[in-house]
């Protein structure tokens, strides 16, 4: 299998100001690899550093040391300590991220939210709206909101835009942090379903799942990251 994304060493700390400088080590030394097709799964306790390593490897949070290569554009490419303009083009094309928020211009319609990947990949408009429309309906999301601006919406609603948003367009690498949490049996074996077409698509699947079900059902290998030890 190709390899997708490649952590060697990778640390993680945080300087608490606040507490005379403590430093915590939230990352330690963490190795692994994720092939194309794959779904890796983050398993440990609430603490653990799971969410920190997913904010990590897209770059919202800057590594203290290691490295993070992703294959990018055909060639393989160092994460740790690239140019902006090169982060903002992996973002775009190569490293998707499915967070537990939505954060979104406000006024701006939802189907516009969920199209603006697939434009910024130089989709068509046509091309672009179909597939938005056909993520809504998929996602249970009503027609009749596809106007509105998704900040008005519920929770669990917001939820399935953001989740629409992440699964777009394809992309070589996907981190999904919780993408079935509070959703009901109905949106997620959709989300479910939507990940098995992203790895038979060829994606590199990173996720956090709380929900044991949802983790034997995409898990093909799992990362403990209580010890920090791959473990098939």
């Amino acid at each position: 299998m190709n390899t997708s994304i490649e952590v060697t060493g990778l640390s993680k700390t945080f300087t608490l100001h606040q507490h005379h400088g403590l430093v915590l080590n939230v990352l330690s030394a963490l190795s692994f690899s994720v092939n194309a097709g794959e779904c890796l799964v983050l398993n440990g306790p609430s603490g653990a550093g799971k969410s920190t390593l997913l904010r990590t490897l897209y770059g919202n949070y800057l590594a203290a040391g290691g490295s993070i290569r992703v294959r990018h554009d055909g060639s393989w490419l160092e994460l740790v300590g690239a140019e902006p303009r090169e982060v903002l083009g992996v973002r775009q094309r190569t490293l998707g991220y499915v967070s537990q928020f939505l954060r979104v211009i406000p006024r701006v319609a939802t189907l516009d939210v969920v199209m603006e990947p697939a434009l910024a990949r130089g989709w068509s408009k046509p091309q672009a709206q179909a597939r938005a429309e056909a993520l809504l309906s998929r996602l249970n999301i009503p027609e009749r909101l596809w106007q509105l601006a998704p900040g008005t919406f519920s929770g669990g609603e917001q939820q399935r835009v953001n989740i629409a948003c992440g699964f777009m367009v394809e992309w070589p690498v996907l981190l999904l942090d919780e993408p079935t949490a509070s959703l009901d049996e109905r949106n997620r074996q959709v989300v479910l379903a939507l990940i098995d077409e992203a790895k038979a698509a060829g994606s590199a699947v990173i996720g956090i799942f709380h929900d044991r079900q949802a983790c034997e059902a995409v898990a093909d290998r799992w990362l403990d990251m209580s010890e920090q030890e791959l473990s098939a």
